[in-house]
């Protein structure tokens, strides 16, 4: 008896630990669904007041809208704010559900969580002062750069092969927004990140026309909204949404608002057109890392 008694334990814990790392059911159970939001990304940031809007943020609230229909049930959404540094953990250890910022797909972050299909395709690039004289990566010998902590674009540049050679200093945001300040301050001669980051915060500073975007394309890396690793079921249901948007055209609606029209909070346009790789990518679905992810040319 006693024997039969430990097997039942064992299996009720089983049965609970399977529970705890379906997100379905975790959602349908508790009627909350917990994203992961970013302050200052290109395609995730704050207005201020809890409010938080953006690309990635409106994709997710299709999602999240086609969750409701999966596990039958309205879901209140809860806003966590997530930092380059904390975002994998917070999505490995269950406290966020659905990460929407502009988190790059790679092979070492998928040893931790999994990543739904491409939603975005993004291109490493320098931002400076425009009457800086800085027009590739040869001319950032001796200056200083500036990125954000916990992302990789400065490694990005170390790597490439025209940077042979080059030697400058670093200098770290603690996030986007940080970042820019010190391009903006005049602390740092250029700042490496994302297109997309890059642009939109040029776009909502006091002065737009005093900034470039310059030089080589330094990595193309696939952007993808980051979830709970071995959750199949809700990888299905998230990939089947963002697949939905694509068939249906609302991806490239959404791309029109939030980069080729003004954007709050400042009303300005990010002029960043659909790249060739993002179609791609949206035309041929897939989570492949960056390591293995080949855009056509």
């Amino acid at each position: 008896m006693k024997k039969q008694l430990l097997v039942l334990a064992i299996s009720a814990m089983a049965a609970g630990g399977a529970l705890a790392e379906d997100t379905l059911a975790k959602i349908k159970a508790s009627g909350v669904i917990t994203e992961g939001v970013r302050e200052s990304s290109g395609l995730s940031y704050t207005l201020g007041n809890g409010q938080y809007t953006g690309f990635h943020y409106d994709i997710c609230a299709n999602i999240i809208k086609d969750l409701e229909k999966a596990v039958g049930k309205k879901l209140e959404t809860k806003y966590q704010p997530v930092t380059s540094q904390n975002r994998v953990p917070l999505v490995q250890n269950g406290t966020v559900d659905l990460e929407c910022g502009s988190t790059t797909n790679n092979a070492t972050r998928g040893k931790d969580v999994a990543f739904a299909v491409t939603t975005y395709v993004e291109e490493v690039r320098i931002a400076v002062k425009a009457n800086s004289g800085i027009a590739s990566i040869k001319d950032l010998n001796g200056k200083t750069v500036a990125t954000t902590t916990g992302t990789t674009s400065v490694q990005t540049l170390r790597k490439n092969e025209r940077a042979g050679g080059i030697d400058f200093k670093e200098l770290y945001g603690k996030d986007h927004s940080d970042s820019f300040l010190l391009l903006e301050s005049g602390r740092a001669d250029a700042f490496v990140m994302d297109g997309s980051i890059l642009a939109s915060n040029i776009a909502k500073s006091k002065s737009p026309k005093d900034f470039a975007i310059v030089g080589e394309v330094l990595s193309v890396e696939p952007i993808a909204i980051m979830i709970r690793k071995d959750d199949p079921a809700f990888k299905k249901a998230v990939d089947d949404s963002i697949k939905g948007q694509i068939k249906s055209g609302e991806l490239t609606k959404l791309w029109d608002k939030w980069f080729l029209k003004p954007i709050p909070p400042a009303n300005v346009t990010v002029n960043l057109p659909l790249s060739a790789a993002t179609k791609d990518a949206w035309a041929n679905p897939n989570d492949k890392p960056m390591e293995d992810y080949q855009v056509k040319k």
